[in-house]
């Protein structure tokens, strides 16, 4: 099978090159002579990295309850804000102006404010940056998902006598599906970064966002970047979960296997 035959180079492609770009760093790191303050060798940093994986572990846990939070609120807020403004498009139309300035908003300067509105000793204001990354791309994606029935399905299910709740739940609904998990695979990514972003400036003492700069303070940047690395299996953790809960919910846009 067709299908079948190209899995095997569609998994193992993204793999060689990453094992590639691996190589191509720890060879110009030892043939240039860069120095670890510059950028530390893949090798430094998977040994610090194994060294330090329980403190990496905790400050993952931290970051991403975080950033769980924040999705769950985002996404939530977002999902229903879709559903009201196209119920009424009034509300669309005013709401469109504060849509497009939060989207705009710069974490680094929204980050500060909360911290002084919830208190610097709360993960508060971690949560609610994440959230409001989290809201922009799950909101608008639904509403066009939820703008995606055509009006002849909607006469169809009229014709036969359907009520409005039978029609969103037959038509409107799994027509918007695959545009929210759109949303979400996006928002998994951004709730994830926008709590390590907010770590940066303030709260309690934990996370990898202030045991990043806390590392790079002390000069250790092998340990800085075992950090990064945690930060970057956390974004993935967060994206194939999400990836595989569309999959679960939307088996049917699984690709069928052709001879």
């Amino acid at each position: 099978m067709k299908q079948s035959a190209s899995m095997p180079r569609t998994i193992l492609a993204p793999i060689l090159l990453g094992v590639l770009a691996v190589a191509l760093w720890q060879l110009a790191v030892v043939v240039l002579e860069i120095k670890p303050f510059v950028l530390p060798s893949p090798v430094s940093i998977a040994t610090e990295f194994s060294s330090s994986v329980s403190s990496v572990w905790t400050a993952s846990l931290v970051t991403g309850a975080n950033a769980l939070i924040g999705l769950l609120i985002g996404a939530i807020v977002g999902i229903i804000a879709a559903i009201i403004a196209t119920v009424l498009p009034l509300t669309d139309e005013l709401s469109a102006p504060l849509v497009a300035a939060a989207s705009v908003i710069p974490i680094v300067a929204l980050a500060p404010v909360f911290y002084t509105m919830f208190g610097a000793d709360k993960e508060t204001a971690r949560q609610l940056v994440a959230a409001l990354a989290v809201f922009i791309p799950v909101y608008l994606n639904t509403l066009r998902g939820l703008r995606q029935a055509r009006p002849v399905h909607r006469d169809l299910m009229r014709a036969y006598g359907a009520s409005a709740w039978q029609s969103t739940r037959a038509v409107t609904l799994p027509g918007a599906v695959p545009f929210l998990f759109i949303g979400l695979r996006i928002a998994s990514s951004l709730a994830v970064i926008s709590a390590l972003i907010g770590e940066y400036f303030g709260g309690p003492i934990g996370g990898l966002g202030k045991s990043i700069t806390s590392a790079a303070a002390s000069s250790n940047y092998s340990l800085a970047y075992a950090y990064v690395l945690g930060a970057i299996l956390l974004g993935l953790v967060f994206y194939v979960v999400t990836l595989g809960l569309e999959k679960l919910v939307s088996p049917h846009r699984a690709s069928v296997s052709t001879p």
